[in-house]
């Protein structure tokens, strides 16, 4: 298998919702392990993510996790998770459902340099950077 880099989301205990989310947006298959299935039961975090992996149609992996029990959860904004290609209807599909319920810092439209562009954060805090490249951009 070759390398692949893959953005990893923590959670502050809302890792199942968010994994499941993202199944609804972008379709594919989604595998959750609990704490509970791989270390000492802790009746407070068994049923929490240890690791979730969404393998999506298009080809891309998210994967994410609640704070393992014991840490800290400490919120950031130093990352976000980029969508880009020219499949026009898919990415403002994607957009629509990433954007509802959260908030749009730069709406998804013609940008400067000729892409249609937006980002937004989802209701969960993770940033979304929306690019649509090509003729579907520059048409």
């Amino acid at each position: 298998m070759p390398s692949r880099l893959n953005p990893y989301l923590s959670f502050d205990g809302d890792a199942r919702q968010a994994m499941e989310f993202y199944r609804e947006v972008f379709g594919g298959t989604l595998k959750l392990s609990t704490f509970g299935e791989f270390g000492p039961p802790d009746a407070a975090g068994a049923d929490k993510i240890m690791h979730g992996m969404l393998e999506t149609p298009s080809g891309f992996t998210l994967m994410g996790a609640d704070t393992p029990p014991g840490n800290t959860y400490t919120p950031g904004n130093a990352f976000a998770v980029s969508l880009s290609g020219d499949d026009e209807a898919e990415l403002r599909g994607y957009w629509e459902q990433l954007s509802a319920d959260g908030s749009v810092s730069v709406p998804l439209e013609r940008q400067m340099w000729g892409d249609v562009f937006g980002m937004c954060t989802d209701r969960f805090g993770v940033t979304w950077m929306v690019d649509i490249t090509g003729e579907a951009a520059n048409g």
